[in-house]
């Protein structure tokens, strides 16, 4: 191990974790090494060992440790810029599996003599009802055609994305309210009831502080850690009223539920596509998505006009129920149309190259996808809209990601 003087770290540890109770996947012997500046990657590797599985999922966990009254805090550092063939979704086990962590993307200019790294394994089964959205890189912006959407949808530009799950389908009425009767008795003491055509479509009027709760709400029902906190150092999760939450209190590493960041939704949205405005090409009709067709927009070539004929009967909302169309290319539906997607913040040119996860808080949230009440231009994959948080409107619902 390299015990230099480097601009982020001057001393670096490491620790290996398994899951709790967990008898295989095991991982041991964690080693690493800080390349010598003016780099900012840190390698680490490790032995990975499995008796009943040809391939397992690993993640990586890092932290500094603070020492105050006799008491050591665990302080999380983002860890999203990963590359080597030790990390993701199919890992094989052996020996000198490797990780290459861009700590200076992730950490910049930062130094600490107590940074530790967790390697975490599982074999556990993908959550039900998500889809795998695969590591790779994607064209992120208006990619079509500069001149047809805002000035925020661009540069374009090329941004690496570590693989995640996501829900194939927006969240319905009827898991809204399965997790908000869970979360009511469990100190989430003011998640609404929200509303919803039926139980199969999705669930709307609900805010951004609405579905960040339900989403902490979600993961602790689910035995899995909550992501979201009302303190920097995470121990405080996120049950009730209105917070803003920073990234800071974010715990990037947990296996629990949150919103997606704009890179993950758009490229999920995309389904491996590139240069379409739509997850399945250039134009759109109301077979393909439930919006309100116009004829304002010369890619929306729908021989029925307005309101999807479909699904515009009784009172509002004119939603669809989960999967009346054909999935993207990930398998994810209602990507375009029927409700908004709720999301973090905007992050577009001055984002980074791999996972950015979004500037600090600000005022307005990020909505995606377009919805039933919207036009064809809300639908493109590269359109961004923003409402402030406390907003809850009938087109608006969610969806989530986890590891």
């Amino acid at each position: 191990m390299n015990r230099g003087r480097f601009p982020l770290f001057t001393l670096l540890l490491f620790a290996a974790l398994a899951p709790a109770g967990a008898v295989s996947p095991t991982v041991s012997n964690v080693r690493g090494l800080q390349q010598s500046p003016p780099s900012q990657f840190v390698d680490i590797y490790y032995t990975l060992a499995d008796a009943d599985s040809p391939t397992v999922r690993v993640a990586l966990e890092v932290f500094y440790l603070v020492s105050s009254g006799g008491t050591t805090t665990e302080v999380p550092i983002p860890a999203t810029a990963l590359s080597g063939a030790g990390i993701g979704e199919a890992v094989a086990p052996g020996p000198d599996k490797h990780i290459r962590w861009n700590a200076g993307a992730d950490w910049p200019g930062q130094q600490s003599q107590t940074v530790r790294f967790r390697v975490p394994a599982t074999d556990d089964p993908p959550p039900a009802g998500m889809a795998l959205i695969p590591a790779g890189s994607f064209q992120m912006g208006n990619s079509t055609n500069a001149a047809e959407g805002e000035a925020d949808e661009l540069p374009v530009h090329t941004v690496n994305v570590n693989p995640f799950y996501m829900d194939r389908n927006e969240v319905t009425k009827q898991v809204w309210d399965e997790v908000r009767a869970y979360g009511l008795i469990h100190g989430y003491t003011d998640l609404p009831a929200g509303a919803g055509k039926a139980a199969n479509h999705p669930v709307g009027t609900i805010s951004w502080y609405h579905v960040v709760k339900w989403s902490s709400a979600r993961s602790e029902k689910e035995g899995r850690v909550p992501l979201y906190y009302t303190n920097d150092v995470q121990t405080t999760i996120y049950r009730t009223g209105n917070v803003n939450v920073t990234n800071s209190q974010v715990k990037w590493s947990a296996n629990g539920y949150r919103l997606p960041t704009e890179a993950e939704w758009e490229k999920a949205a995309r389904g491996g596509l590139s240069a379409q405005r739509f997850p399945w090409g250039a134009t759109t009709t109301h077979s393909q998505a439930n919006y309100s067709s116009s004829t304002s927009f010369t890619y929306d070539v729908s021989p029925t006009r307005g309101y999807h004929p479909t699904y515009n009967v009784g009172s509002t909302p004119y939603t669809s129920p989960i999967g009346s169309f054909a999935p993207n290319g990930y398998g994810l539906y209602d990507m375009a149309g029927n409700v908004w997607d709720w999301y973090g913040v905007g992050y577009y040119s001055i984002s980074p190259d791999s996972d950015p996860q979004g500037p600090p808080p600000q005022s307005l949230r990020v909505v995606r996808g377009g919805s039933w009440f919207g036009n064809a231009y809300g639908t493109r994959a590269g359109d961004r809209g923003w409402r402030a948080p406390g907003d809850a409107f009938q087109p608006f619902g969610f969806r989530t990601v986890c590891k």
